[in-house]
């Protein structure tokens, strides 16, 4: 008889300090996809649900597709829409032989603080003895309850992720080395009192490299089928927004043990490396000016403290303000989320010359009731926000960023949005007319998710800390459930 195989995405990282609400809607252009359209919507993609669905077509399986169900990050998923989404998967669970779930890792609900655990919970629940696999974001925030009920974990091992399909068939294969009886895969990890910054999960340097290389390094070891490092998402108040390492092994939880405490015990001892601490705004954007002074290409000013893949509002202005303030011109920005002035904009039509206020508008840690910020300018572009990504994140799939203006002003060219988007792609903006590289200053909402299309057409970049809904500053938030003591909130943490 052929396998019946349930496979399902479910992604959201939420920042519990985000004023951003997380409806159902949220999770796709409209709402989730189901059933055959969930599969259409992944195959052939670069995601690690795509990776699932050729995995069981490789076993000539009977493939049940409940939902894919992707938020951008955002304040705590609605309790009503955690409960479809958990339901549409558990309800196509009975009579599966088997399991491979695409998921974050750091969902909250509002009904649910371990969204992930909760919903393997209930999966095992239904099928006690099938296997189930499990894909995670390296920016998972894991639980015991994840670690419980799951066969094999295995996360992204890229930040940017870009080997989120090599992730998803690194699971898979493992679940089916299983079945076939190759392989009798065990987890365990370890987990120390370590809140990581985002802007040091970067795996082409630093201590996250190195975390990472030694990963690999493990994964050559006799009987260990996969390690992985998660550094965690930090701006979550649950018990432990801390990095994890997950270690899977053949047949034995003591190889897998020993694995993971020695690779946090060595994460652990560079804990240092693992903090960011950003420098004023203004000396940012001074040093985004002297950078432009020496070169003819865009300078990128990324504007992580409202970063949309963090949970940002993206409708705050500080850093274009401040650059407007220090005289610099040639300015793109955007995309910056403001459904009112976009209907203005709208109603105004292209071509029309019109004063209005933007950006400020949703009450968070980031906009300190500032008022909108008034601007003059032509409308020069409306669209409905639509274009294909060209990768190397997401490759192929079609992106939504609700309805887009672009008004015009003396100093810069300003893309709205309706929804909050990151821009990681030239897509975001070519699909409004604009050419990035004409910019003279690029200002993203973003971290880490532009550089691998904007940093190579650009003349350099600055990280710009706004002290947004999304800063790097752990101050500006109040954590009352996070387990103390932790670094580098606490001084003198033993671990």
């Amino acid at each position: 008889m052929r396998m019946k195989i349930l496979i399902a995405r479910m992604n959201h990282e939420t920042n519990t300090f985000s004023p951003v609400a997380t409806p159902l809607e949220a999770f796709g252009p409209d709402g989730p996809c189901y059933g055959d359209d969930a599969y259409r919507e992944h195959a052939g993609m670069r995601t690690a649900m795509s990776a699932f669905i050729d995995a069981a077509k490789r076993e000539d399986a009977s493939i049940v597709t409940p939902i894919s169900a992707s938020a951008n990050p955002s304040g705590r998923v609605a309790a009503a829409a955690y409960d479809a989404i958990c339901a549409s998967i558990v309800d196509a669970a009975e009579g599966c032989d088997a399991v491979m779930l695409d998921l974050h890792g750091a969902m909250v609900a509002e009904n649910s603080p371990d969204g992930e655990g909760d919903l393997l919970e209930r999966v095992r629940r239904v099928l006690p003895h099938a296997p189930i696999a499990v894909s995670l974001d390296l920016h998972g925030n894991v639980t015991q309850k994840m670690i419980d009920h799951a066969d094999v974990i295995v996360s992204f091992k890229t930040y940017p992720h870009i080997d989120m399909y090599e992730s998803g068939a690194h699971a898979a294969r493992l679940l089916f080395d299983r079945m076939h009886g190759k392989a009798e895969p065990v987890i365990a990890w370890a987990q120390p009192p370590l809140m990581t910054h985002t802007l040091r999960s970067a795996t082409d340097e630093g201590a996250m490299k190195r975390a990472v290389d030694a990963a690999r390094a493990a994964e050559r070891e006799d009987g260990v089928l996969a390690v992985s490092v998660l550094p965690g998402f930090s701006l979550a108040d649950i018990e432990a927004p801390c990095l994890s390492v997950i270690v899977v092994a053949d047949g034995s939880r003591a190889k897998a043990q020993e694995v993971a405490d020695r690779m946090a015990r060595l994460i652990w001892d560079e804990r240092e490396s693992f903090v960011y601490r950003s420098a004023p705004l203004a000396d940012s954007i001074s040093e985004g000016a002297r950078l432009a002074r020496a070169t003819d290409k865009p300078v990128l000013l990324l504007d992580h403290g409202d970063n949309c893949m963090s949970g940002g509002t993206c409708d705050t202005t500080d850093a274009f303000e401040e650059a407007l303030q220090q005289g610099l011109d040639g300015i793109v920005v955007g995309p910056l989320c403001d459904p009112d002035a976009v209907a203005k904009l709208y109603a105004a039509g292209e071509g029309a010359r019109v004063t209005l206020g933007i950006g400020n508008k949703l009450a968070s840690v980031a906009s300190r009731g500032k008022l909108p910020l008034e601007v003059t300018g032509v409308v020069r572009a409306l669209t409905n926000g639509e274009y294909i990504i060209s990768g190397p994140t997401y490759t192929g799939q079609r992106a939504y960023m609700g309805r887009a203006a672009v008004i015009e002003t003396q100093n810069a060219r300003i893309l709205l949005t309706e929804r909050t988007h990151e821009p990681w792609d030239l897509g975001v903006f070519e699909s409004v007319g604009i050419d990035p590289r004409s910019a003279r200053f690029l200002i993203l909402k973003s971290r880490m998710y532009c550089r691998p299309v904007f940093v190579p057409l650009s003349g350099g970049f600055v990280e710009c800390d706004s002290r947004g809904v999304t800063g790097s500053d752990y101050a500006l938030f109040s954590f009352s459930n996070l387990k103390r003591p932790v670094f580098p909130l606490d001084a003198n943490v033993e671990y």
